[in-house]
């Protein structure tokens, strides 16, 4: 009998989210139903991901104070800061 994964907590635009040790921080927001990453500068519309491999730029959030990483390629850790 397999266990589940332990789950890890960190923030997204300082709300609470919980993910599984493995996943994106795209992934882990789309499985707490989060589907909209960020806005765009001009106009403000709504980003999510749109390729998943970290060939587009559609996901870019700003990660523990680091803006531009790509949501879809970065892996959780526990307690890391996320900001749209």
């Amino acid at each position: 009998m397999t266990q589940p994964a332990a789950s890890i907590t960190f923030t997204f635009n300082d709300e609470k989210v919980s993910a599984v040790p493995g996943q994106t921080i795209a992934a882990a927001l789309f499985s707490a139903n989060q589907k909209v990453l960020r806005k765009t500068r001009m106009g403000g519309e709504d980003r999510s991901i749109f390729c998943g491999i970290g060939i587009c730029w559609d996901c870019v959030v700003t990660v523990n104070g680091i803006s531009n990483q790509r949501a879809c390629i970065i892996e959780v850790v526990d307690s890391m800061v996320v900001q749209s």
